[in-house]
């Protein structure tokens, strides 16, 4: 059966680090990189540290305290990172002080403008990094992919518009002596074509609907449907070492939802046109002649 696992949250992780013994040279490792090591709480590590001072020396070897592992769900993360206390790092790394300082923002897309302002503010002599310089090609291609999806699932509401259109035709053919005697009761051309638009209109609302209440449905519950699928199958969809992430993320948004709502809505309208103008061109005498 696949195993879920449950990220930790910074909060979480910055606690257990606090908690590690000045000058016991402890460490926690990310999940992954104990797994591989094939480390736990409190066995020992050994690290392997080029000796800088003398090129081409051998490197040197420290013993580590594995004092916990984290999980931040983030393959890359939890299988390169290890955790230990500013002071012991420097000790082992023979440097005076850190060499860098991280910044956690409230606010995480904000992060591309405070790096531009700090790096206007510190100089040249400092190297300033944000998440999105950082990881820039992987976004981009999440953002190539949100396009394509968009793109696709224009091209699906496109496939259903047609469908009502055939629909909505055979339902005039279907109908052409109750649409001629409508006309000779006296109902106007602008009269059938309402009636069949607003038909149209309404199974397109209907429709469009009825796909985002189950697309939210699916979305808000995606965290508890995918373990599902992968105990019943007994596979993992989503490998952490291909995929970098272990779970399926969910994050609806109105950016996003907005304009399918829209775009469905607009489609079903101009579905609904072509059949209605057909029908209200119907002639009463034509329509009659073989009933």
């Amino acid at each position: 059966m696949p195993r879920r696992r449950c990220p930790t949250s910074p909060r979480a992780c910055t606690t257990r680090c606090s908690k590690l013994k000045p000058g016991a040279n402890e460490v926690v490792l990310g999940a992954d990189l104990a797994r591989k090591l094939g480390a736990s709480a409190g066995q020992r590590i050994t690290l392997v540290l080029p000796d800088a001072s003398r090129p081409g020396g051998a490197p040197r070897m420290l013993p580590l305290n594995v004092a916990g592992t984290f999980e931040a769900g983030h393959y890359e993360y939890d299988s390169t990172i290890a955790l230990m206390r500013l002071d012991d790092a420097a000790a082992l790394l023979k440097l005076a002080g850190p060499t860098g300082i991280q910044l956690r923002l409230q606010d995480r897309d904000r992060a591309a403008e405070v790096g531009w302002r700090l790096s206007g503010e510190l100089g040249p002599g400092v190297l300033v990094s944000d998440w999105t310089r950082t990881n820039r090609q992987w976004f981009e291609s999440v953002q190539i992919q949100k396009r394509m999806l968009f793109l696709i699932l224009a091209l699906i509401v496109a496939v259903a518009a047609f469908n009502l259109v055939s629909m909505l035709v055979m339902t005039v053919t279907d109908k052409r002596s109750d649409i001629a005697i409508l006309r000779t009761l006296g109902a106007t051309p602008r009269s059938i074509m309402g009636i069949f638009m607003v038909q149209g209109a309404a199974s397109g609302v209907i429709g469009t609907l009825a796909g985002l209440l189950l697309g939210l449905l699916i979305a808000f519950n995606i965290g508890h449907i995918v373990p599902a699928i992968e105990s019943l199958l007994g596979t993992t969809l989503l490998p952490a070492n291909v995929y970098l992430i272990d779970h399926m993320p969910s994050d609806p948004r109105l950016s996003d939802i907005v304009p399918i709502v829209i775009i469905s809505l607009l489609l079903s309208f101009v579905a609904t046109l072509y059949p209605s103008w057909r029908a209200s061109r119907l002639q009463p005498a034509e329509a009659l002649r073989h009933e």
